[in-house]
């Protein structure tokens, strides 16, 4: 959506931007009453949620981990839920805050719906409860019977990211990338169709597309565009 960012309380003139607290409400008397004050609108998708995963990090020796896992995935869905790239107009990068947190989302669904979870799986899922960290294991790390799980949160991951990237060409038109953004979205809908079941090194070029795509639209360096596009031949040249 596009809005002032710069916010005046008309009860007690208090002013504040809404881009730092996502709040109309006025920080200081709590008035619902607000105005913006910005002479423009800027396109804004991001939110002020914040991933806290303290709490469930503590109680790994004291609760079970069906549980730990039923209080993560809540947590990660929260965060995740409504996420957004566009700052004041700026398109930002496709973070490890936001794609840890979707890994975490599924992989504690998963661990919740199992019976028995093996000694790597379980050290897999405390791992990603530092998602609040920007913090996930590392593509070879990642065990075989949860491989899905990473490759599903990334392919929604990037979809959600070129979701935003279309919005803010709408703003900021760019007919250079419309090619790499049409392959990305083939690419996500083929791991999607396969339930995310993909090497962790193709998520990882999958991620690595979609990061440099948004690297070129915010910078303007057309290497990063190239960079795109050869990620995308090598992910066209790869089965399961």
């Amino acid at each position: 959506m596009k809005l002032r960012g710069q916010r005046e309380c008309k009860a007690c003139g208090t002013q504040w931007s809404y881009y730092e607290t996502g709040e109309i409400s006025c920080p200081s008397c709590g008035s619902a009453h607000s105005v913006g004050i910005d002479e423009e609108r800027a396109l804004h998708t991001a939110t002020s949620a914040t991933l806290d995963l303290t709490p469930i990090r503590a109680d790994i020796d004291a609760e079970p981990i069906d549980r730990l896992a039923s209080r993560a995935s809540d947590r990660a869905r929260e965060f995740t839920r409504g996420y957004g790239f566009i700052d004041a107009g700026r398109l930002q990068p496709l973070d490890d805050a936001y794609l840890a947190a979707m890994e975490l989302k599924h992989v504690a669904a998963e661990v919740g719906r199992r019976i028995d979870v093996s000694d790597d799986e379980e050290w897999y899922f405390t791992e990603l409860l530092r998602a609040d960290e920007e913090r996930r294991p590392a593509p070879e790390a990642v065990p075989a019977s949860m491989r899905a799980m990473r490759g599903l949160a990334y392919a929604n991951a990037v979809r959600e990211y070129r979701s935003n990237v279309r919005t803010y060409l709408e703003e900021n038109p760019d007919p250079g990338v419309a090619g790499a953004l049409e392959r990305l979205s083939a690419h996500v809908k083929r791991i999607r169709a396969l339930d995310g079941d993909v090497s962790p090194r193709e998520s990882e070029t999958l991620l690595a597309a979609a990061r440099s795509v948004g690297r070129y639209l915010a910078d303007g360096d057309e290497g990063e565009l190239a960079v795109a596009e050869e990620r995308l031949d090598s992910l066209g040249s790869r089965g399961r």
